[in-house]
Formats: structure tokens, sequence, C-alpha cells
């Protein structure tokens, strides 16, 4: 890799290594060892002059203000404001328009706008314990005309994207020389009361924020993986494999300290604001955008775990089959919401294992040769399931989060990105379950996985059974069928 890749051959890809923070020609996101998937500088916080408009209506929109009063979504006034007062800036975009992370804040502060007007009434139905009935079905010109420009620019949705929006460039460092340690990290926007750092809901946005900065070891690791199997180097692939473990290590770390910073019981407080319009009963037939589209619906996904590109990273990388499934589908669909150079990137990847055929080197039988050259073999495969373990428990968690919740908390079937809520996240850890299954029945025959990867497929299996009977007793007590 060199400070900015090729991408003209198949086998290699513009990876940075410099992020380049100080460009604002080139896209806030792209893929790097430095930073990985977060955007390749911290996001813009403040906004030019001319958008003062849309920074007075952000910072007077939370539930619970900066200042602790109530805000417009508290008095159920946003509607009111956007409709009778707020300009439309769109105009304004083509002064920035070739400062790309600039753009890329704008898309972020018109996408939270967007989202809080359109849900709205919902979230006034929900605090009165009523159902969440329906949303606002146009979205005025001075927001769906702003947002679609400076989403082509960027290219995104015109509508709230995880990365670009909602999570990965709505932080700030709190003191700029302590660099992300999660205590210095702060939400720029918020619907609830996610500018009190303590938040549940500043809690949930920062962890994943948390998680991902441990994204460019494992981006680095991925890309030493693929060179050593085009040079069939034993000992770089495990090298490779390692540090793609250790990264995802500190992932799933991460990712067990939600349960203190962000309150199950909350979560539903604030989760309103984030649902989608694709499959959601708030928006039966979508929501117009006033002035575009010919006047027809538009639909789009909610936030999503899925939208995250850390572990589609890990499914391409260890070829990871997914059963055929409208789940499946659905998880290709999430493919599509995410920054462009992200699904570049995790395409390469899923054909350049395919094309090196990365699974059967690592797991190829044992060769004569040395005993070094056999142990690093072995150590091959053991680090492969343990890579493989990492998704899993990954995803089991995510499981049990979605349980916690969202499950044991509310009736509504639909994530909120459109996913069945019951049935959604099994059918992704279940193909990781089997899989691991299917390695340690490949290899069993032929001095097996080593006793760490024993060790992990007895806790695997277990956990299998204790998945089916959870789906089942859901689905059971929902009437949900199973795919």
């Amino acid at each position: 890799m060199g400070s900015l890749g090729n991408s003209s051959s198949s086998s290699s890809f513009n990876v940075l290594d410099d992020a380049r923070p100080d460009d604002k020609s080139l896209p806030a996101f792209m893929v790097s060892t430095s930073r990985g998937f977060l955007p390749r500088a911290d996001p813009v916080v403040t906004l030019p002059k001319e958008f003062e408009a849309l920074e007075s209506i952000l910072q007077r929109m939370p539930i619970k203000t900066a200042s602790g009063e109530p805000g417009l979504l508290a008095q159920y006034k946003l509607g009111e404001v956007v409709e009778n007062e707020f300009p439309n800036l769109v105009d304004a975009m083509d002064l920035y328009k070739d400062d790309l992370p600039m753009m890329n804040a704008l898309y972020r502060d018109y996408s939270f706008l967007a989202s809080a007007y359109l849900l709205e009434p919902c979230h006034h139905r929900f605090v009165k314990g009523e159902p969440y009935g329906l949303g606002r079905q146009v979205l005025p010109a001075n927001i769906s005309h702003p947002i679609a420009k400076c989403a082509e620019i960027c290219g995104f949705k015109p509508f709230m994207e995880y990365a670009g929006s909602y999570a990965l460039f709505n932080y700030r460092l709190e003191d700029p020389k302590a660099g992300m340690e999660y205590s210095n990290l702060r939400l720029i926007r918020a619907f609830e009361n996610g500018l009190d750092p303590t938040s549940s809901e500043a809690g949930f946005v920062l962890v994943h924020i948390d998680m991902v900065k441990n994204s460019g070891p494992l981006v680095g690791g991925v890309m030493r993986c693929l060179d050593a199997a085009s040079k069939r180097q034993r000992a770089e692939l495990n090298e490779g494999l390692t540090s793609v473990l250790g990264a995802l290590t500190k992932i799933n770390a991460v990712m067990e300290t939600m349960w203190a910073k962000s309150s199950p019981m909350a979560y539903t407080s604030f989760r309103t604001f984030i649902f989608g319009i694709t499959s959601q009963s708030m928006f039966p037939d979508g929501v117009v955008y006033e002035g575009l589209n010919d006047g027809k619906p538009m639909s789009f996904r909610g936030e999503s775990g899925a939208n995250d590109s850390m572990v589609p990273l890990m499914d391409n990388l260890l070829q990871l089959p997914l059963p055929d499934t409208p789940l499946t589908e659905i998880l290709r669909d999430f493919r599509e919401y995410r920054p462009s150079n992200h699904k570049a990137f995790l395409l390469f990847v899923k054909e350049r294992a395919q094309e090196l055929d990365l699974k059967r080197f690592a797991l190829e039988p044992e060769q004569t040769g040395s005993e070094e050259e056999k142990e690093q073999v072995r150590e091959s495969r053991s680090l492969w399931i343990q890579v493989l373990n990492q998704v899993r428990d990954f995803r089991w968690r995510h499981w049990c989060f979605a349980r916690e919740y969202i499950l044991k908390r509310t009736s509504h079937p639909t994530a909120t990105g459109g996913s069945p809520i019951v049935t959604w996240l099994p059918n992704q850890l279940e193909a990781v379950l089997e899989e691991m299954a299917q390695v340690h029945a490949q290899t069993r025959g032929d001095q097996g996985l080593g006793r760490v990867a024993e060790d992990i497929m007895e806790v695997a299996m277990r956990q299998r059974d204790t998945l089916r009977k959870e789906v089942d007793k859901y689905c059971a007590e929902r009437g949900v069928t199973r795919e």
C-alpha cells in the first residue's frame, strides 16, 4: 500500500496510510489504516454563517437542549417552526460544494432535521403511551432540496445514514489534545438528551464511535492477509490474522461497555427518531420529498448496526456463506447505506478473497515440510476459527442488546432499519455458527484446530442451541414465522 494505493487493478485498492485530514477536496470518508472507517478528520462542528438558521433550529430542537431547557421536540413545535420560519438555504450550498467535509456536515445536520420533522408526531404519541401512528408524509422543500443536494455531492441517500450522519460524523473532541478517549467524546447533534455526555442517548452513539476507532488495525490486518495470500506466505498470513483478531477483541470489549453507558430502559425514548421510511407502519406509502422525484414518494432505511462496515468486512474476508433468504436480501440492501468508498472497499475484499481462495489457503491440510511449517499451518487454522469466534461474539452481543433493549420493551414488529425485529439478527448469527461447525468438521481428522479452538467450539455449539430456543420463544409470543 502506498499513501493512496491504486484502485485500477483488481489486486489493490485505494487504502490510505495517511488519511490526509487537511485535504478538503477528498470525501470525508475514505478507508485508511490509521483511522479505519472513521472520517479522515474529526467531523466539522461549526457551520458557516450562511447556515445560522440551520444551526439555530438544531440547537433548539432536542427534547432537552444543551442548556437543560425543553426544546422544540418537547413542546411539539418543530413542525410549526420548519413550516413557518425556516428558510430554504439550498443556494448557499454552492459556496461550499468543493469542500466535501463541510458538505458532509451539512448532510448530517439536514438529515437530523429531516428525521426529527418526519417523526415528531410519532414521538408525541409515544410519550403519551399511544402507538406510533403516522409520521409526516411530506418533507417540505426547505429540507428536501438541501438534503438531496448535499447527499448527491457526498454520495449518500437523502436520509439519515449511520456513518455520514448519525454516528461516525457526529462527534467532537472536548479537548483536542486528549484525542479519541471515550471520556473526551461529545455529540454534535442529538434528538433527546444526547448533548449531555452521561445520557443514554450519548452513550448509545459514542460507544459505536469508540468501537470504530479500533478499525484502523482491522483494515491493516485485512490488507496484510490478502497480500500474504497472493504470495502464499504463511507467516505473513498469520501476522495479518493476528492483527485482525486483536482489533476485533478490542471492538468487542468496547461493545460490552454499552450496558453501563446506555440504559436498556432509556433506549426506546430516543429510538423513535432513528426509524426509517422503508417497511414501517409510520410511512405506509413512503415520504414525498417536495419538489423532487416528480412528487412520487420515496423510501429509505433507518439506522441499523448493519450499516457499520467492520463486521461485513469480516464476512467478506472470511468468505462467510449466508443463507439464501429474504433476510439476507435485506442485509444486501443495507450495503447501499454506507459511504461510497466503504462500499467499494468491502466489495474489493470480497472479490479478492474469492480470487485468492483465502479460506482454502488458511485451512489447507498440513503438507510435508519442517515442523515449523506444520506449526504455521496449525496456527493459521487456530487463528481463523478465533477470528470467526470474534464475529460470532459480536453478533451474539448484538442479539443480546436487541433482546434487552427492544424485544422486552416494545411490540413494534420492525427494527429501525426496517428489518424484522425477531428473526433479523439470528439470520446472520446462525450463519456464523454454522460456518464454525463446518470448519471444525473439515479439520477434525487432521490434528484438529488446536485446544483453544476446541474450547471455542464447545461454547459456540451450546450458544447455537440457546439462540434457537430464544428465537422460537419470541416468534411464538409474537406470531412470527421464521424464514
